[in-house]
This record gives C-alpha cells, structure tokens and sequence, in this order.
C-alpha cells in the first residue's frame, strides 16, 4: 500500500502541490490536474504518494479524500483523524446493518436472563454523555448485606461475530474522543440508542451481582446475563449532591425521580466505594489522579476556555464498583484454564525509577528506594512506596503537575495481553476490561468469553486470534490517545492566536538546547521559548549533566519546574504551535 499524508493544497501557475503536515517529509507532493479529484486551493487533502522523488522530480501523488478548506474545523478534526489513520466517518453500509437491527426484546429472551428490572437501578455519568453502557442496582437482601449489581449493556448480543458491524468495530478499536466530538467505535443507533441504559426502558445486559456485607466484602456473586430497567438518571454532580447532603429538586433530574431509596442507595455504595478504594491502595496501588483541564469551544468549535475538571466521591463511586467488575471477570475467566484476554501493566523500569529519584531532589524531595532486587508483599517493586509517597508529599504544591507527570511517564503503558502479568497500577494480579463494550472492542472480546467459557462452557478461542486482537486493539488504543492530544494542541493554539502580546505565568516543563518548554499554570497550554527570545544579549549553554540552560552573562540557570513569566509571542493552530518570548520579571 502506497502511503498516504495529510496537507494543504496549494494551486499555483507552476501546477499542484501538496504541503504535508509531517515534519520530517522535506518535499511537496505534486499533483496532477487528473489526480486533484474536485479539490481546490487551500484545502485539508489526503494526499496518496503514487511515486517517490527521484534525484529529477519531486515525488508525485493523488488526492484520496478532500477534507474540508484550511481553518474549518471539520476539516482540522478529520485531518487530525486521517494522520493518525482514524476514521472520520461511518461505512453506510454499517449503519444500514444497525438501522436493520430488531430492537423489540422478546418474551422468550427475557425468560432466558435474570430478570431485574424490580430492582432499583441508576446510571452516573456526566452531565453531556449520550451513551450509558453501565448501571448500579442496589437492595438490601439481610441485616447489614447488599445485593449491588453491576450491569453492563450487552453489546454482543446484538453485534454478532462475522458481521459487517463487528469487522468495522474491530478496525476501529475504540471510540475517539477529540475535544469538540466523539468518533463512536459503533453507530449511533447501538451506542446512543438500542445499548445505551436509558431510564424507563428495559435493557439488555451482562452482570456482576455481588452480595456483599457492610464492610464491602463479597461473600458471593453471579455472572449472568440479565435484562434491567433504569430508575433514574444522574450525573456525577447530581450524584455528588446525594453524597454531601444536599436537598434536590425533582426538576433537576435527567429521567426519574430521587427519592429516599435513591438517596440510601448511593450514600451506602459511596460509604462501600471508600472502602474497596482504601483497600486498594493499601494493597499498593498508586493514585494518579492528575489535574485535568477540559478546553471549552463553541458550537462552531472555536475554544473560548478553559475549565479544571475535578474528581470527586461520586466518580469514585463508579470507578470502584466497575474495577471490582473487571478484576472479577478476569479472575473468573483465569481460573477457567483456557486463554482470555487481560488488561496488564508491567513494573517500573528501575533505571527510570532511579532518575525520577535525582529528577525530584532539585525539588527538596527524596525517595527512598529499596534495592533493585527488593520486593513488596505484592511481588511488585520495593519502589512503589516511595512512588506513593511522592505523589502524595507533592500534592497541593507549585510542582504538583510536573512531578505527577514525570512520574507516570517513568510507568510502562497497560496494554492488553493474553498472557497475564497482573496490573502493577492498581495492584491487581488479575484485570481485564468489560465494563465499556460500547466504546472499546476489548470489552466486547471479553463478553464472548464470558459467554463461552463460564455462562455457556463452549469451546475455547485460538491464543494466537486472540493475542492477535490484543496488539491490535492496544495499537489503536495508542493512536486514538495520540489523536486525542493532538486535537487539543490544536485548541490550544487556536485560543493562543487570540492572546498574542499577552504575559503569562507558567512552569518550566521540558529542556533542550534550543529552549524550553513552558506549560502555563491556568491552561496547560504548552508552547516553546526559544533562546534567541530569553535576551539579547545574553548566550544561553545547555547543561547536560544538570538538565538545564545557563545563561554566560549573569550565570542564571533555568531548568525544569523553574516558574517564569512569558508572553505570547506567535501562534499556529494548523502547526499546533506556540512560541513565547521571555517576560519582564
């Protein structure tokens, strides 16, 4: 397959050229009248190199798709899309499959699942979603015992193996989640309508039903394939209210009523939720919640904010109930001796562990590491401690996002794996996922085991389909979190053109011998301070060994976590870029 670029159609007397967006390709693309397809100067182009260049000519291609005129934002999101090799729309012939896709739940069905639409159900979700692929149930089954179930929409039961929605579901890997959309990894009508768990609507699902004690210990639970029916609907603000005590208004509710079922129901599973969380982490799980800030656009896209998204009890709430789900559907599967599909994440390299400890001392902190043979309890690394006491000593300071950030970039990545290794993060020794089918294809991988190992004891799958199928899905995971921060730089940089000449207060967040990197404090937004710009007259050295620059005239340093004052100097949003020069202190 010949490769394909994105870039800028530029028309000239001289012919047709594409300028493509990646860096490191030095040359346009020519283009002839024949290959140009209806595009037009200036354009957002998928550009295919039918022929490369030649010591005489520059290479040659044709325009695959037109995406839109250069500064539109649909045509940036799809460009963003298309250079990671995500795709920006639905086959047609996908969604006609869905739209045929019976949505009446018949009698027998029912009669085939644990029917518990009499027990009280809710979803917690934020304020804007669309599709509800998970719900709590809640009931009291004995003197200090809960039935809490965890029921998760059963996708597979209406996107079969084989099928045209299934293979594009596969491709997809996982929804992508760009700043101003959504990219569904299945159309519309399944994730939005038939799968989502609306309330006052009976559901189909896959459950985890735990009895559990008021300390949160299961004392037993049932996998099961159900049909539920959601009470109500809430999202993590309304949730959060419950939590503190808040009095609410029946107006203030998405679908159903909160009354006083609703009210005990979630303030016993946020009492339980603490306690399976502090569990966790004193099992050796480390905490890396980080400060998120979410850019805020307009309907047609362009950002005009920013906004701190904070985590609160009620999505810890949620967060705990759904890894208890995950690690006990991958207990459940492991202990059926055949090959299933895990969620692992390995230790930390000890080298890397080593030089986040002499990364942090120039902060005043000091990491006391073990031996690089030394293990905990767990059989994870001795330096989990002292990575927990890090982020925890750092939490609240100037420093905080900094140090949080290094830290998990000193972390391997999760991936999905049929060999399991356990989840060093969480400190699981069994994990998968199978709580989202939705919007991620390993779930639904993980709902066919289930079905064929523990619910219908069918034969088992082929290791090699399915390790296949986890470097598939952990590679498009990757590209759709790539795809991701691009679209954010994008934002960025497009707020940024609306502040040039403005100062403002940032840290210091990357070195090089060229400049560094400044993240400001109140956006996030990261742009380059090159060092022609840090003085005229002075001469900046890089310092290898100290990780920082020097000036030759008065001897000043500049390394990272250093806060410095810079002023907007220029911004690109097509080169996602922004360039500051240094402020008056």
């Amino acid at each position: 397959m010949h490769e394909r670029l994105v870039g800028t159609l530029i028309l000239s007397r001289y012919g047709a050229e594409v300028l493509t967006d990646r860096k490191t390709y030095n040359e346009n693309i020519a283009v002839a009248p024949r290959y140009l397809h209806g595009a037009d100067d200036g354009d957002r182009v998928v550009v295919e190199v039918i022929r490369p260049a030649t010591r005489k000519a520059p290479p040659m291609g044709k325009i695959i798709d037109v995406l839109g005129h250069s500064g539109d934002n649909d045509a940036e999101m799809h460009a963003i899309l298309a250079e990671y090799g995500l795709p920006y729309n639905y086959p047609a012939e996908a969604e006609q499959e869905a739209a045929a896709i019976d949505a009446d739940i018949s009698t027998q069905e029912i009669y085939r699942r644990r029917d518990m639409r009499d027990a009280l159900t809710f979803t917690i979700d934020p304020f804007d979603a669309k599709d509800f692929d998970d719900a709590l149930s809640f009931r009291r089954c004995g003197e200090e015992e809960y039935e809490v179930g965890v029921h998760i929409a059963d996708v597979t039961h209406y996107v079969e193996s084989g099928t045209l929605l299934d293979s594009e579901a596969y491709n997809r890997g996982t929804s992508v989640y760009l700043v101003d959309r959504t990219i569904p990894m299945l159309p519309e009508r399944l994730c939005n309508e038939l799968c989502s768990l609306r309330p006052n609507e009976d559901k189909l699902c896959m459950s985890v039903v735990f009895t559990m004690n008021s300390k949160a210990k299961v004392l037993k639970l049932k996998i099961c394939r159900t049909v539920i029916r959601s009470d109500v609907r809430l999202d993590y603000e309304q949730a959060q209210q419950i939590i503190d005590g808040q009095q609410m208004s029946e107006e203030s509710v998405h679908g159903g009523v909160i009354g006083g079922d609703v009210i005990e129901a979630i303030q016993e599973l946020n009492r339980m939720a603490d306690i399976l969380r502090e569990e966790r982490f004193r099992h050796g799980a480390i905490d890396f919640e980080r400060e998120e800030i979410k850019v805020l656009v307009d309907e047609q896209g362009k950002p005009t904010g920013f906004k701190l998204v904070e985590s609160t009890p009620s999505h810890h709430l949620i967060e705990e109930f759904m890894l208890l789900a995950n690690r006990t559907i991958a207990m459940q599967l492991s202990g059926t001796n055949k090959d299933s599909v895990y969620r692992v994440h390995d230790v930390p390299d000890p080298d890397k562990v080593e030089a986040l400890s002499k990364f942090v001392q120039k902060f005043g902190y000091s990491m006391r590491l073990p031996k690089k043979d030394s293990k905990n309890d767990n059989g994870t690394m001795g330096a989990t401690k002292a990575i927990k006491h890090l982020l925890a000593e750092s939490t609240g300071t100037p420093e905080q996002e900094l140090i949080h950030t290094i830290a998990i970039r000193t972390m391997p990545k999760a991936y999905y794996s049929t060999h399991n290794i356990g989840h060093y993060g969480l400190a699981f020794p069994y994990y998968t996922h199978f709580t989202s089918p939705i919007r991620r294809y390993p779930d639904m991988i993980v709902h066919r085991l289930v079905n064929k190992y523990i619910l219908t004891g069918k034969a088992q799958a082929t290791m090699g389909d399915l390790e296949e199928a986890c470097r598939h899905c952990s590679d498009r995971e990757q590209l759709a979190v790539a795809a991701e921060r691009a679209s954010v730089k994008y934002k960025q940089a497009e707020w940024m053109e609306q502040h040039i000449g403005e100062v403002f207060e940032g840290v210091v967040s990357g070195v090089t011998e060229y400049g560094v990197y400044v993240q400001l404090t109140d956006t996030h937004c990261e742009g380059l301070l090159h060092v022609r710009e840090m003085g005229s007259e002075e001469y900046w050295s890089f310092n290898e060994d100290e990780y920082c620059l020097v000036s030759d005239k008065t001897g000043e340093k500049i390394t990272l976590g250093d806060r410095i004052r810079v002023e907007v100097l220029r911004a690109d949003a097509l080169q996602r870029r922004i360039d500051f020069r240094r402020a008056k202190q």
